[in-house]
């Protein structure tokens, strides 16, 4: 499985609101422009994302996009579930007769569980900690 670049956008996305969460709708321009992306695929994206239940959005000259749901309790699996389907990196063989088949299937079954157990164990309020700690790591001291 390769995540497309629109599950990376959505990733993205729910990111970015979680990195500003304060209660607040953020405008799509915002988001998009913040991340990169074009503002017309990111109103798509976060379209699609409120109808999975993670975002939420206000209509208005105050409107935007906002996270559903508590920042801690939204996982990484649960996005690209939404988006891609189940994490699957490798399709097991149709091929029955073949020696070694079901050690591979249980190889394939074993490495589908394991990506799936990291994105579960990844919240979106663990990647927002981990970014700030890294910034605050590189952050420059210019004391004299």
């Amino acid at each position: 499985m390769k995540i497309s670049k629109k599950c990376q956008y959505a990733l993205k996305a729910v990111f970015e609101l979680a990195w500003r969460d304060q209660g607040e709708p953020i405008r799509t321009y915002e988001i998009a422009e913040a991340q990169r992306i074009s503002p017309r695929f990111m109103e798509i994206i976060l379209n699609e994302l409120k109808h999975g239940g993670f975002v939420e959005s206000r209509r208005g000259n105050e409107g935007g996009y906002m996270l559903a749901r508590d920042v801690r309790d939204l996982t990484v699996r649960e996005v690209i579930e939404y988006i891609e389907g189940p994490i699957s990196l490798a399709q097991n063989s149709d091929d029955t007769a073949s020696i070694g088949n079901e050690a591979f299937t249980e190889l394939w079954q074993e490495v589908n569980n394991a990506v799936g157990k990291v994105c579960e164990s990844k919240s979106f309020a663990d990647l927002v900690e981990f970014e700030l700690a890294k910034r605050d790591k590189c952050a420059l001291n210019y004391s004299i």
